[in-house]
């Protein structure tokens, strides 16, 4: 008899847990939901199970269907800690439970780079001073965690994590002093939705879907169709070469040493391009689990890794931008981005690629880091600026608060005589030349030859002349992979790098 029970018993505990109601795992403990808009609440459950979400004096019921079930809350006013009950067959608890407001923060390693230490980068810095004070119980992060699909993955398996003076050490470095200073100027709960890969090009974040419905990014899925196609072959060929390979990297390294040259790069395995991540492979794994979380925006820190190809960049990031908009159903949502600090690798162009974005996507908004950039490390350790200037922006834009959130931003050029003028954006009170006499200008008669130019503020204008030049052409500023560059408007914020010649 104990014997014919068994099966019967296993076969009502499994039932029991495949009838448990789940909510997603971004409705957990510590958890911040977004103010003034319909919040979304969903997770797993049996087929045709009622269940039943309770919140603040909402209770709202739905009915599981393939496995699935999803609620809207009405608008919710900023507070906490609360508590959030679901039920159906079983019931859960979620405690601690803020109302505020809720970003986005996406990008590569400047936006992954965490507070404290990590190997191989410099520090964060005042990094140390930074986390001895931040005891914000009223900042929580949600990290995803790095992973690549060609198909959409619905579950982060990730946790809410309080800010606390040990915790902080793991949250985006750029997220928090964005979180911080937003939290301090709004007196709301603050939640950040961490998701972020170093080295990872905009095409990843970009739904395949999307990618293919532009004719200019079609190349992009078709190289990685191709290379998917081709990876077994190369991972046998080099299996068969490596002893051959292996052998000539160890000579090719003798021959670099002993000239003082640097040691070539040890070659490695073929890696399969199916877990890359490419062509939409992060958005799936790292984005889609998100949506449609209720959001008040994004914060963004990528470009980087499409250097080379930064004419692609002015189509692929305002697709990448519009794709999440289009996804998450909540509207043209603020989306801030991060301009390419100075560094010796990358190009002018790939600025310039995300400037011109901010003429071809509404309520978009970009932070200038020309002053805080290093010449000779990708990843510049201050990030306080960042943080703080793309909360101006936020202020701006999702508060409507009337103020300066913006550097100066080219606007028009006219040519009189031998002198350029310039009009900008964003002047504030006026154009300033920080340190000194303005610098970074040049000019040119043909808009090829480009020489060192004589600029001076006039009013809100920079008129630009050039020693011999008659009949000025264009003129540039900033125009280089670490620009040299002084001009700000009465608010500290520095302007853009730019050109006044039309890119080819």
């Amino acid at each position: 008899m104990k014997r014919m029970m068994l099966p019967f018993l296993v076969l009502l505990l499994c039932a029991k847990s495949f009838a448990a109601v789940k909510p997603n795992s971004l409705f957990s403990n510590n958890m911040v939901l977004q103010r003034g808009v319909a919040v979304p609440v969903w997770g797993t459950a049996k087929d045709g199970e009622k269940v039943t979400v309770e919140f603040e004096g909402q209770k709202q019921t739905t009915v599981a269907q393939g496995g699935k079930w999803s609620v809207k809350l009405n608008p919710l006013k900023a507070g906490g800690p609360f508590k959030m009950v679901i039920s159906g067959e079983n019931v859960v608890t979620i405690d601690n439970v803020l109302v505020g407001e809720v970003w986005v923060c996406g990008g590569q390693s400047n936006m992954e780079r965490q507070l404290g230490l990590r190997n191989g980068q410099k520090p964060i810095l005042n990094w140390q001073e930074e986390a001895a004070t931040a005891n914000f119980p009223l900042i929580r992060q949600y990290q995803v965690a790095r992973n690549a699909s060609d198909t959409p993955i619905y579950e982060a398996k990730s946790k809410w994590v309080i800010c606390d003076t040990a915790s902080v050490k793991n949250f985006s470095a750029v997220g928090f002093f964005f979180g911080r200073a937003l939290h301090k100027k709004l007196n709301v709960p603050i939640g950040l939705l961490f998701s972020a890969v170093g080295g990872t090009p905009a095409e990843n974040w970009t739904t395949r879907a999307a990618l293919e419905n532009d004719t200019a990014l079609l190349a992009l899925v078709k190289a990685y169709d191709k290379s998917v196609v081709d990876f077994p072959a190369q991972l046998e060929k080099f299996k068969l070469e490596e002893k051959d390979i292996l052998a000539k990297w160890v000579a090719d390294t003798l021959v670099a040493a002993a000239a003082g040259k640097p040691i070539p790069k040890k070659p490695t395995i073929p890696k399969n391009p199916a877990t890359s991540g490419a062509c939409g492979g992060l958005y799936n794994a790292m984005i889609n689990p998100l949506v449609p979380y209720a959001i008040k925006g994004v914060i963004w820190y990528q470009g980087e890794a499409n250097n080379g190809r930064a004419k692609q960049y002015q189509k692929l990031f305002p697709t990448l931008i519009k794709d999440w908009r289009s996804n998450w159903k909540q509207g043209d949502f603020p989306f801030l981005f991060v301009q390419i600090a100075p560094f010796k690798g990358m190009t002018p162009e790939i600025r310039e690629a995300q400037l011109l974005s901010l003429q071809k996507v509404n309520n978009v908004a970009m932070v200038v880091t020309t002053d805080c950039g290093d010449s000779a490390d990708i990843h510049p350790s201050n990030k306080q600026p960042v943080g703080e200037r793309l909360s101006l922006a936020a202020r701006a834009l999702a508060y409507q608060e009337k103020i300066i959130y913006s550097g100066p931003l080219y606007k028009s050029y006219a040519v009189k005589d031998n002198a350029v003028t310039i009009s900008f954006d964003h002047v504030s009170k006026g154009l300033v030349a920080k340190d000194g006499d303005l610098k970074g200008f040049t000019i040119s008669a043909d808009g090829k030859k480009f020489v060192p130019a004589k600029a001076i503020i006039k009013g809100n204008t920079v008129v630009v002349t050039g020693d011999g030049i008659a009949a000025p052409k264009a003129v540039r500023y900033g125009w280089a992979s670490v620009p040299d560059v002084n001009l700000f408007n009465s608010d500290n914020l520095p302007a853009s790098p730019f050109r006044t010649d039309v890119p080819e």
